[in-house]
């Protein structure tokens, strides 16, 4: 049976031998998020105060100054359990994907409701990229030259180390 309550930031104690790291700018941005919709993705604990899921909101939570959050005592878990558990709710998280089409038609929709775009954890860049139309017009014989400049002279041989001199090949 699970328990849901109010615990003390300063009562929760993070698992030593946590492998996810988090960062100040996605402590920051996990701020940003709490501060906008609330708290509302609980800690998972252990049932002694010890942090199973969500290390990265109750680092968000002290930089808001946050007294205490809302948790849920998974304390029914074996301690092989509780050790698996840690890894695998950060692990199956990255094993999602997007719909890219989809995810545009919801940012483009937020954008026109007026809303800041950036609370939902996409940095402007990332959005800007998935906006922009590639340019699939013919180039000009100036910009084939542009692309030649570009061209590496000398590349190596990943194997075995030897420099080929391309400029020796261009002359025919």
């Amino acid at each position: 049976m699970l328990t849901y309550k109010l615990i003390a930031t300063s009562d929760l104690i993070p698992y030593a031998r946590n492998s996810r790291t988090h960062s100040e700018a996605q402590v920051t941005k996990i701020a940003s998020s709490i501060k906008e919709f609330g708290f509302i993705n609980p800690v998972v604990t252990d049932g002694r105060n010890g942090i199973v899921a969500g290390h990265g909101r109750v680092l968000a939570a002290n930089k808001l100054g946050l007294k205490e959050v809302p948790c849920v005592e998974a304390k029914h878990l074996t301690e092989a359990q509780k050790r698996a558990y840690i890894i695998a709710d950060n692990r199956m998280a990255l094993d999602a994907g997007w719909d890219f089409e989809m995810l545009k038609v919801e940012l483009k929709d937020l954008e026109e409701m007026k809303f800041d775009l950036t609370l939902t954890g996409f940095e402007l860049g990332e959005m800007a990229s998935m906006f922009a139309q590639p340019n699939f017009e013919p180039g000009t014989e100036a910009d084939q030259g542009k692309l030649d400049e570009l061209a590496p002279k000398i590349i190596q041989c990943p194997h075995c180390g030897d420099e080929f001199d391309l400029r020796k090949h261009e002359q025919g």
